[in-house]
């Protein structure tokens, strides 16, 4: 009888250590997070927590994927092809506003009324003195409606010109500098590190930096996901912003690091990675008043067609 006991208490026991060791197992897995971005520095405290290993420490395993056009990213969430997206934020309140369950996780690069980090490059042979210059003119943007687009077209209204006399299109990040080239456009409105490139380049030049109008800080881009993924993985969306947090702090520690992370990412030309300027500032959170600036300009521009409650889209 004994015997029987003692058999049936050793076999318990073992089930006992083999479930333990299997959730000791799971509590390990990291948790797979696949993260769109497109090609521009705004992205660079992300960037810096992936290659310091600070995901990788708060359990993630974060995998960045390229996607050559903002204003794509939402459908990207909903279908499920990616977790988290770094929308801009007018792509991201368009999203919501016609209807998307969206919710902003942490924030990435932001932007001030002096920076000069990205801006309008026009052909060589094209001259622009004046904002008026603009009209007639087709410009390439790196999604329609998205950050750069809609600041550009909120100088031009500051400046009392037409926005519809100007003719958008867009143009990728990657392919700015061929389509320039070829002449398929006048200028494209981009950011660095592509400015630079192709300034260096000589295929374009400067022609206006269009951040003088803005009433304060900026937010450009948010790591968004459904609210379906984020009731589902808390923790998870926790631990995302935290190592990007972490990323803000490390971002200028290493001018070296910086770049070469930048450039893990965004492929570069060698003279190019080490030369161009990286002026821009980030910041993991998501400040209401910031994002409520971006509710002004998009509003005035008829962008929005319901009210949004800032508070619903921010996750705790």
């Amino acid at each position: 009888m004994k015997r029987k006991l003692f058999a049936a208490l050793a076999i318990v026991a073992a089930g006992v250590v083999t479930l333990a060791a299997q959730n000791a197992l799971v509590a390990q897995t990291p948790t797979k997070i696949k993260v769109a971005y497109t090609a521009t520095s705004d992205f660079a405290s992300g960037f810096i927590a992936q290659e310091a290993g600070y995901f990788k420490k708060r359990g993630l395993d974060v995998e960045f994927q390229l996607i050559p056009l903002n204003s794509t990213m939402p459908a990207a969430l909903q279908s499920g092809s990616i977790d988290l997206a770094g929308t801009t934020l007018p792509v991201f309140l368009q999203a919501v506003d016609s209807g998307l369950d969206l919710v902003a996780i942490a924030g990435s690069g932001i932007t001030l009324p002096t920076d000069q980090n990205f801006g309008i490059v026009v052909k060589t042979d094209v001259t622009i003195s004046k904002p008026e210059d603009y009209v007639g003119k087709r410009i390439g943007v790196p999604g329609l409606g998205a950050f750069l687009h809609v600041l550009f077209q909120n100088w031009l209204l500051e400046k009392g010109v037409d926005i519809k006399k100007v003719t958008f299109v867009e143009v990728s990040f990657p392919q700015m500098a061929d389509v320039l080239r070829a002449g398929n456009v006048d200028g494209v409105i981009t950011g660095e590190p592509i400015m630079s490139r192709i300034v260096q380049a000589k295929i374009g030049k400067v022609a206006t930096y269009f951040n003088e109008v803005l009433k304060g800080e900026m937010p450009i881009i948010v790591y968004s996901s459904t609210r379906k993924w984020y009731d589902a993985n808390k923790a998870a969306a926790k631990a995302f912003r935290d190592a990007v947090a972490d990323g803000v702090k490390d971002v200028r520690k290493d001018d070296a690091f910086l770049r070469t992370s930048i450039g893990k990412y965004i492929k570069l030309p060698p003279e190019v990675l080490k030369t161009m300027p990286i002026n821009g500032q980030w910041r993991a959170e998501i400040p209401q008043e910031s994002m409520a600036r971006w509710l002004e300009i998009m509003q005035k521009q008829g962008m929005l067609r319901t009210k949004l409650d800032l508070k619903k889209l921010v996750a705790e």
